[in-house]
């Protein structure tokens, strides 16, 4: 279920109930996220973050930011 391209909410921190997308998994705990909010993409644990049934192409700049821009 978590995989590159995973659409996913984020459930504790600053960006807690924004849309992030994976796009890369780092080890069982981490993976590498990118959100609507940052500029730069950054590593946050597994149990932070809620997957949801989208998916998108994680090279693809163009569906990550719709899929982030979707409510």
């Amino acid at each position: 279920m978590i995989d590159a391209g995973r659409v996913c909410m984020k459930k504790t921190g600053r960006d807690t109930g924004e849309k992030c997308v994976i796009i890369n998994v780092l080890d069982d705990t981490f993976v590498e996220i990118v959100t609507k909010g940052r500029k730069q993409a950054r590593k946050v644990n597994i149990s932070h973050i809620i997957p949801l049934d989208e998916t998108v192409d994680p090279k693809s700049e163009e569906q990550i930011k719709a899929a982030l821009s979707s409510s």
